[in-house]
């Protein structure tokens, strides 16, 4: 067995609801195709499992892969909720910790299901409107400018910790009201959140919670009496069924933030710049007619999605003619999804002028990206910026292009050269 085969988390024994048609076995944190050609290996899953099966690894969940089913199942919070546990399981849970322990935040609205996510959500919805993420748009493109000028004229960079990465999370950080000089620091710590995503240890998952709100705490209250222009400020203002913020509101509310503004659009970028330095022809084309950018971000975004949130399943059910059971876990996987050739016509093709453009990438339901607005304009700033300021760029073929996955197939390493 091969250094990549031995990480493959441990095979669980199979339910006996669930028949042995419905079970692939497929690790979406350490399977060898995902981590070394992520879509290849989502067309080839496509081909050979069902549209919904089940897969022993990552402690055993169910993975919905077809387009429709995906889709469907975003819809449907009666069935499939975003809370990590029933409400009265969570409040005994709760109440059985130690008065001196800890408070555990929990990142709100995304845990929340219909009516209450609603409510939740509302106090955000201004922040990243189009407006919103429109006027910022000269604030982007003098920063992928600035980012630009640092690489360019060494004829190579690693796009993804030259660019990809500053880019969209100082704009967010400076969004929130956070220091973009610990970028570094906050980077590591979403690393470290998002490893314990497909981990069973409920514990460690509500560690790095409180870790993550510790990191931003002197922030948080630095803004409460003295409120700035940023969204830490504006949520300190904001009341919820008549009632002020809370301290307690503020950390569930940040650790969500934090972790979906940090690890998100970076990956969007990789993914298209990795695309543009495989064919040349699509970088001429894209130069020639710039009016074309904003189709291209979009059939980009279906061709590589790359979010896959997760559902509980809240009671029994059977869906794409399974039997599911209360308990057990959905993952929707809009990169799958979105590679459905019952829904897209030679979904691996990159095609500008695809009529069906009604992509995933941004999930779909009440829980649809927050943040795909401000999304769309970074994406298009940077493909002009890119498109413009450098010359024809290709992949280093001296270095490898690394991905890591988890609920999220995310780049490591990008080396471009454009020497």
């Amino acid at each position: 067995m091969d250094a990549v085969t031995q990480q493959l988390t441990e095979a669980v024994p199979v339910p006996d609801h669930i028949p042995p048609e419905a079970v692939y076995d497929f690790d979406m944190r350490f399977d060898p195709g995902l981590l070394e050609n992520p879509h290849e290996r989502l067309r080839e899953i496509l081909r050979e499992a069902p549209p919904v099966f089940w897969t022993p690894r990552n402690g055993g969940r169910w993975i919905a892969m077809g387009y429709q089913e995906t889709f469907d199942a975003a819809r449907d919070p009666e069935h499939f909720s975003s809370s990590y546990l029933p409400k009265e399981q969570m409040d005994a849970m709760l109440a059985m910790m130690p008065k001196d322990a800890p408070r555990i935040p929990m990142a709100t609205p995304i845990t929340m299901d219909p009516p209450e996510h609603a409510k939740f959500r509302g106090p955000l919805q201004k922040t990243f409107s189009p407006k919103a993420a429109m006027a910022r748009i000269d604030e982007i493109r003098g920063l992928c400018d600035e980012l630009i000028d640092k690489v360019i004229d060494q004829g190579h960079c690693d796009f993804i910790p030259a660019i990809a990465e500053p880019l969209p999370v100082t704009v967010f950080l400076r969004m929130m009201g956070l220091p973009p000089e610990r970028l570094g620091e906050f980077r590591d710590l979403v690393h470290e959140f998002l490893a314990q995503t497909l981990s069973d240890n409920a514990m460690g998952g509500a560690s790095m919670s409180r870790k993550v709100a510790d990191a931003m705490h002197g922030e948080i209250m630095a803004r409460k009496d003295n409120p700035s222009d940023d969204i830490i400020s504006l949520l300190w203002q904001t009341e919820i069924d008549g009632e002020p913020m809370t301290l307690e509101l503020m950390e569930d509310y940040c650790v969500l933030l934090f972790v979906a503004g940090l690890d998100t659009v970076i990956n969007g970028m990789g993914f298209a710049v990795r695309h543009l330095a495989m064919n040349p022809d699509l970088q001429e084309k894209l130069r020639a007619n710039p009016d074309m950018i904003q189709d291209a971000v979009e059939e980009m975004l279906r061709r590589y999605s790359f979010t896959m949130p997760m559902r509980r399943v809240a009671k029994d059910v059977e869906f794409a003619g399974w039997k599911m059971k209360p308990g057990e876990w959905l993952v929707l996987f809009y990169p799958g999804a979105d590679l459905d050739s019952r829904e897209f016509k030679s979904p691996e093709e990159y095609h500008l002028d695809r009529e069906n453009k009604v992509h995933l990438a941004f999930g779909a339901g009440v829980h649809r990206c927050l943040g795909a607005h401000l999304a769309r304009v970074e994406l298009q700033v940077l493909y002009q910026q890119v498109l413009k300021r450098f010359p024809p760029f290709r992949l280093d073929a001296q270095k490898a292009v690394k991905f890591h996955s988890g609920n999220i197939i995310a780049f490591d390493s990008l080396p471009i050269r454009w020497d």
